[in-house]
């Protein structure tokens, strides 16, 4: 099948990021943001910037929403569920979906409310935007990991990728894909937590000492819960997300420093939440984990 609609749920970094790019090699309106009734209301006139330019996005409420060829999860993994909700008119016998969530579970979220047959796994990894107001900026577009765990999605996998190539996005196909997502776990674990508890940015994560050692010691806990869940994350996957990060700009920030500063609620629980359990769950200590978890919830009591 050919994808010719396309909506999105979400309109923070990443949802504005893919927006763009598809946007540009879709019909007119064929692209749309689709939102609950409240917030269309409150956003239907906004005008959207993106790396300066003025961009031309449809938005829409998903009352009155059809199905689509594709649609694309990009909220906070806090609004997953309602998100869910939210898209219900927009999905078909044949409406594709994959989420750009972080975290190991939007998948089995997705898959008990919508089924698998059209259900792709995806990592999103590399990109540096960063949205103020309307506004959005990067520098790194990042890449798409994508992949698939029944044969019986290999036709939506070869739509999304022929959509992808069609508007410059640039991606891989992962022969084991929840590594992949747990190989984004271990990044994520360490440098979103880390700027957000020592207040930094990418280049302040590694050249302050104590939060360079704490970030390397909280992958590290995510790497021995990862292998006690039976996912072969090693010190080649840790040595990989640091040459990544190295790579970002280091005045660039991660979405929870973002949040912070914005006084939103964190995906905490999403990242140490998720490993201070496992690591319960295999008697495998998690003491950074536990501290940061512990800080940033005495950080978002304050707000």
């Amino acid at each position: 099948m050919e994808i010719k609609t396309v909506a999105i749920v979400g309109m923070g970094a990443l949802g504005l990021l893919y927006g763009e790019q598809l946007n540009k090699v879709l019909s007119q309106g064929a692209l749309r943001f689709v939102m609950d009734a409240a917030r269309f209301a409150r956003h239907q006139n906004d005008k959207y910037l993106v790396n300066g330019t003025l961009q031309s996005f449809t938005l829409q409420s998903a009352a009155e929403a059809e199905p689509v060829d594709l649609v694309i999860i990009a909220t906070k993994f806090s609004g997953l569920n309602e998100a869910l909700a939210e898209m219900q008119g927009l999905v078909g016998p044949k409406t594709i979906i994959f989420s750009v969530l972080n975290g190991i579970s939007s998948e089995e979220f997705i898959k008990e409310r919508y089924g698998d047959d059209n259900l792709l796994y995806c990592v999103a990894l590399g990109m540096d935007a960063v949205r103020e107001g309307s506004s959005l900026t990067y520098q790194h577009k990042g890449i798409l990991k994508l992949g698939i765990l029944d044969k019986k999605q290999r036709p939506a996998l070869a739509a999304v990728m022929a959509l992808l190539e069609k508007a410059g996005i640039q991606y891989v196909i992962e022969e084991d894909i929840l590594h992949a997502l747990w190989a984004k776990l271990l990044l994520n674990v360490g440098i979103n937590q880390t700027c957000m508890v020592y207040e930094t940015n990418y280049g302040g994560a590694f050249t302050n000492e104590a939060a360079r050692e704490d970030m390397f010691a909280a992958m590290h806990e995510v790497i021995a819960v990862a292998q006690k869940e039976g996912i072969n994350l090693t010190e080649a996957d840790f040595e990989g997300c640091v040459k990544v990060l190295q790579g970002l700009s280091p005045e660039g920030l991660p979405s929870m420093r973002q949040d912070a500063l914005a006084k939103r609620k964190s995906e905490v629980e999403l990242f140490a939440g998720t490993i201070i359990r496992l690591g319960a769950k295999h008697n495998v200590p998690t003491p950074v984990n536990q501290r940061y978890y512990d800080t940033i919830q005495v950080m978002e009591a304050k707000y």
